[in-house]
């Protein structure tokens, strides 16, 4: 039908529960191509809509706006750069964000005075960090210099000073150097050497002078070099250059004390500046490339001592003169890039915001007859009212007269699932996504957990003392939840701040299973009046006393009296373990139930009678009677006697015998282990129903299926499948004109081996899995009893001997006993004891309870929303 202005919507039910996911249609939108930009930024800030690949058979590289999306990929690098720059220099970042300007939709110039303002900021930055690299590292050359001046300077007085001691030797005569070992070190202060100045000189014994050169007469060609080199990498010089001039060779090197900063390497570098003396060009050479190598920084010196003091001079004047230029630069870069840091924050937003525009932009098919872009996606229902309005801001933002038009299409599609969630419900909507995400319209675990996972969770860890921390800690959390929502951000802290509704219901059902268990840090309460009576004369250590059964109860949970019973681990153990048996076959009753709603839901009626009929009978004509008996045993007193004094029931059965023998021997039941009148007759009769509900459930329903699959097939009728579509082609009718296209599916898609095969899969693994299921639940029972244990050691071992010393050091062993216990019950039984029953309660959850209805098979619904992109960016 023909549609004007925004277009016609159908009528769809308005009701939002967590119950299911939301009713989605898929829209169709025709966009003005000069208020696309505009119109997507709008539906990104509003986060209701999921769009469409249109253009999934074309590539990444050959869509509409690539360009785009590599300009604001460039802009985002040069953004990358800035904050790395101010990130090094030290400067504070503003966390300015400027709504006016992120928070609108922006036109072509506002971005383009963006980009000019970041390029030009850029490139002041780029000019400034080079020139303050290249001055860096001319400081360092000068640094460097002044060090190997010194030295050589220092050495050259030292030689010159020994040879002016020492009288002359003739040729021939005794030589000087002869007692000075060939690899021996001489240490004056911090300067050392290896080698000595007759291997330097070759066997030339003659005079010397190290500054004025060889004596007249003689050709003595000695000569140095000159460098600075890693203080960790001089031993390898001294090695490989006695090695390599076989002790021709005379080295000298003293530790630079304070560290050169190094601009090569970021950061401060501990540097030795060293002179080597050989004998001959080709070994000076060699030296040279064996220095260079091994990354030492070779400095040309002066042999004569005044030119050497010359260039000390002007070397340390041009390094006071470098550092005033360097501190001139610095202030420059950090004042370009204070200014950089009060808008950068802004600056990004911006930048991820376009970007994601013109991505979403490459998903929309662009038709060129009407200049417009086609985009399809998916929202709630219940939300396109807001979709319009954000559509009609967009169209006035732009200036334009134009409207888009947005249509609601009719299709088989399978919708993503959203499921509307608040603070509180999110937690426990993760746990169900972590299994599987709904299908569309099938009944959400989500409700059911919000109070089942807690409850479970409290029946393992029932301490009215844990259970009160766990609440003070998660309570705190949600208290301040603005103030800390930083944790959100931290990896580790992430879990327990995103769940502190899950843990604050924890705690609360854990005090109140504590409450009913009558323990508290693993004492017994004694609020109310004790049903039992202790002797009062107990008859001795050691010796096995019986209390007496007063005529009431004790009014709420376990009686304290078995606290301190000697049998008290008989009776809890017994009792948990009832009771973990009777709440399991409840919480799968429950989920056998939710297949009706699914059932209805979906049409598929057949799933009522011929799934969930044969199930729930043979769940409760097993595991329902075995529950019977539970409630039964406990209502009965099997102490009782009659006027007479005599019993009148014969022992307690063991119910774990009478379900044993229900199979083993049916028909029959031991008369010391009869319950009831007729007991036998009742196990017969149920044992045959839950015979009767196998085939019931294996060949029922595929029979009936293979019958209406015939039926069809002889009536001539095939499937239908509608895809509605919208177009423009009538503009007499100044809207859009609904079309349906119609796809004729093949009428042999109908395989009854695979439904067999699949009827019989899941008819084995529910017979299996009841039983299995059944004996999983008992780990309420076995957690529960862990826990009580360990904080019954707890309290014996490490604070209650303290309560019992005598003297004036008893306070302070009772602060230190307590601190001990006090930091266990923390790490242990509320740490990992609550990890563990938390880990239990959600393999419940997930096995035991979603098995029994929930498919998990959906596809989560994702919305292009800002907030979302932004909040990744972050993470």
């Amino acid at each position: 039908m023909p549609s004007r202005g925004w277009g016609t919507l159908r009528a769809r039910p308005k009701t939002t529960s967590i119950f299911r996911s939301e009713v989605m249609s898929l829209v169709q939108l025709y966009i003005p191509s000069d208020v696309a930009r505009f119109t997507v930024s709008q539906l990104g800030e509003m986060g209701l809509v999921e769009f469409r690949d249109l253009n999934a058979e074309v590539s990444a590289f050959q869509r509409s706006f690539v360009s785009d999306v590599r300009r604001f990929d460039e802009i985002e690098r040069k953004l990358r750069y800035l904050r790395l720059q101010i990130e090094r220099s030290d400067v504070d970042v503003y966390d300015f964000l400027d709504e006016d300007f992120a928070g609108r939709s922006r036109g072509p110039r506002d971005i383009d005075e963006m980009e000019e303002r970041i390029s030009a900021h850029e490139s002041r930055v780029l000019k400034l960090t080079a020139a303050y690299k290249s001055l860096q590292l001319k400081h360092l050359e000068l640094v460097e210099n002044k060090h190997v001046l010194e030295e050589v300077s220092s050495l050259f007085s030292e030689i010159t000073g020994r040879q002016q001691q020492q009288p002359s030797v003739a040729r021939g005569g005794s030589n000087r150097y002869d007692t000075a070992p060939l690899l021996g070190r001489t240490d004056t202060s911090s300067r050392r050497s290896i080698g000595s100045m007759d291997a330097a000189r070759a066997g030339d014994a003659l005079g010397f002078d190290v500054e004025a050169g060889p004596t007249i007469g003689h050709d003595i060609n000695v000569g140095f070099i000159t460098g600075v080199i890693s203080r960790d990498r001089i031993s390898t010089l001294e090695r490989v250059l006695w090695r390599s001039l076989r002790g021709n060779m005379f080295l000298n090197y003293v530790d630079i004390e304070e560290p050169i900063h190094d601009p090569k390497q970021d950061g401060p570098v501990y540097k030795s500046a060293f002179i080597v003396f050989a004998h001959g060009e080709s070994l000076r050479d060699r030296a040279t490339k064996i220095a260079e190598s091994l990354g030492a920084t070779l400095y040309h010196v002066d042999s004569s001592a005044e030119r050497r003091q010359e260039e000390l001079i002007d070397t340390m004047s041009r390094i006071d003169d470098l550092h005033q230029i360097l501190e001139n630069n610095s202030v420059a870069r950090v004042n370009e890039l204070t200014s950089v840091s009060e808008q950068i924050t802004t600056w990004f937003t911006v930048v991820r915001k376009e970007k994601a525009i013109y991505h979403t932009l490459n998903l929309c098919n662009y038709d060129a007859n009407r200049n417009c872009l086609i985009a399809e996606g998916w929202c709630a229902s219940n939300d396109i009212a807001a979709v319009q309005s954000a559509l009609h801001i967009a169209t006035e933002d732009a200036g334009s007269n134009v409207p888009t038009v947005l249509q609601e299409l009719r299709t088989t599609k399978e919708p993503p699932t959203f499921i509307r969630t608040n603070k509180f419900t999110e937690g426990f909507q993760n746990i169900v996504d972590a299994y599987g995400v709904p299908k569309a319209g099938e009944v959400n675990p989500g409700l059911f957990t919000c109070i089942t996972f807690p409850f479970l969770f409290a029946l393992m860890f029932g301490d009215l003392g844990h259970g009160f921390l766990m609440t003070i800690c998660a309570a705190l959390l949600c208290f301040y939840e603005r103030k800390l929502a930083w944790l959100a951000k931290d990896e580790s802290m992430r879990m327990f701040y995103s769940g502190r509704y899950i843990i604050l219901l924890m705690g609360i059902f854990s005090m109140y299973t504590g409450f009913l268990y009558n323990d508290i840090f693993s004492r017994a309460m004694g609020i109310f009046s004790s049903g039992w009576a202790w002797p009062t004369d107990s008859g001795g250590e050691g010796v096995t006393v019986e209390a007496t059964k007063l005529g009431h109860i004790y009014a709420i949970g376990i009686d304290p009296a078995w606290h301190h019973a000697s049998n008290s681990l008989l009776f809890t153990n017994s009792y948990k373990m009832k009771m973990s048996i009777v709440l399991g076959v409840i919480h799968m009753t429950l989920g056998i139930c939710l297949q009706v709603p699914n059932a209805l839901h979906f049409k598929k009626r057949i799933n009522i009678l011929h799934v969930f009929v044969p199930q729930i009978i043979f769940l409760f004509s097993i595991f329902g009677y075995l529950v019977f008996t539970i409630l039964f045993k406990w209502s009965t007193d099997w102490y009782a006697r009659d006027a007479s004094g005599e019993l009148t029931h014969v022992s307690p059965p063991s119910l774990l015998n009478m379900l044993i023998y229900m199979f083993l021997s049916p028909g029959s039941v031991n008369e010391n282990e009869r319950m009831f009148r007729g007991q036998a007759v009742l196990q017969t009769f149920l044992l045959l129903i839950a015979l009767v509900c196998v085939p019931w459930m294996l060949l029922v329903k595929p029979l009936i299926l293979r019958r209406e699959h015939r039926k069809i097939i002889s009536e001539g009728y095939g499937r239908i499948s509608t895809h509605v579509r919208v177009s423009a082609e009538d503009d007499s009718m100044g809207g859009a004109v609904v079309l349906t296209e119609q796809e004729e599916m093949e009428e042999d898609d109908f395989d009854f081996a695979d439904i067999m095969i699949n009827q019989s899969i899941h008819t084995i693994e529910f017979c299996l899995n009841s039983i299995s299921n059944t004996a999983s639940y008992l780990r309420l029972w076995a957690l529960s009893l862990a826990h009580a244990q360990l904080s019954e050691v707890l309290w014996t071992m490490t604070f209650l001997p303290t309560l019992k010393m005598t003297g004036a050091i008893q306070p302070i062993a009772i602060m230190c006993g307590f601190s001990v216990w006090f930091t266990l019950t923390f790490g242990i039984l509320i740490g990992m004891e609550g990890l563990s029953a938390f880990l239990h309660a959600l393999r419940l959850h997930w096995v035991e309870f979603n098995n029994k209805f929930y498919d998990g098979t959906g596809v989560k619904f994702e919305p292009f929303s800002f907030k979302a992109l932004l909040d990744q960016a972050e993470e």
